[in-house]
């Protein structure tokens, strides 16, 4: 039997996918980490598999996340997608969305690319983490508060420090699969979980 974090509901095949195959996994491509963010930002107060199961609908509509469009959306994009069921319909969500691509660019502007401003942070290297189980795994970290504070005042919204740290942990900065999750990088290593 393939073991996991507690987390990956066995009985969504679409949230085994993400488990096994894309959280955790560092992503360096801007696009990418636009789209993590905004989807992020959407989930709070809600599950993530409720995000999962609504992703390829944000992909449509959110013009397959590129922030240069996003940023450029008008008052009847928004109305538009305020009045899409296959999305969070939430006026505060979506005007974030729009106002954090801006934000976005601007910091791709300013550092060459999203991916450089983000993984400086870490000096390019991915936080390796040693849980044992899940009740060890923070909400939010002194990094994600650094990067919060950050975001907050470059003017982001829905950038919480709860929020940045689940977005790390999804795109790979940090690496929290625990022990003997078969994705951890410490998985059968023999020396166990002592930090």
């Amino acid at each position: 039997m393939t073991m996991r974090c507690a987390w990956a509901n066995p009985n969504n095949p679409l949230y085994l996918a993400y488990h096994d195959e894309e959280w955790g996994v560092p992503v360096h491509d801007d696009r990418k980490l636009f789209e993590m963010l905004i989807l992020e930002g959407a989930q709070a107060g809600l599950s993530w598999e409720t995000i999962l199961n609504k992703r390829s609908r944000y992909r449509q509509v959110f013009d397959g996340f590129d922030p240069e469009r996003v940023a450029a959306y008008g008052e009847s994009k928004i109305a538009e997608l305020l009045g899409d069921a296959g999305i969070v319909r939430n006026r505060l969500k979506v005007r974030s969305a729009v106002a954090n691509a801006r934000v976005f660019l601007d910091i791709q502007r300013e550092s060459g690319s999203f991916s450089a401003w983000l993984w400086a942070f870490v000096d390019h290297t991915p936080v390796q983490n040693r849980w044992k189980s899940l009740s060890e795994v923070p909400v939010r970290t002194e990094l994600s508060d650094i990067i919060s504070k950050d975001l907050k005042k470059r003017g982001m919204s829905f950038v919480g420090s709860t929020i940045i740290y689940a977005w790390l942990q999804a795109i790979g900065v940090v690496n929290d699969h625990v022990c003997d999750c078969f994705r951890s990088p410490h998985a059968g290593a023999g020396e166990g979980c002592a930090q």
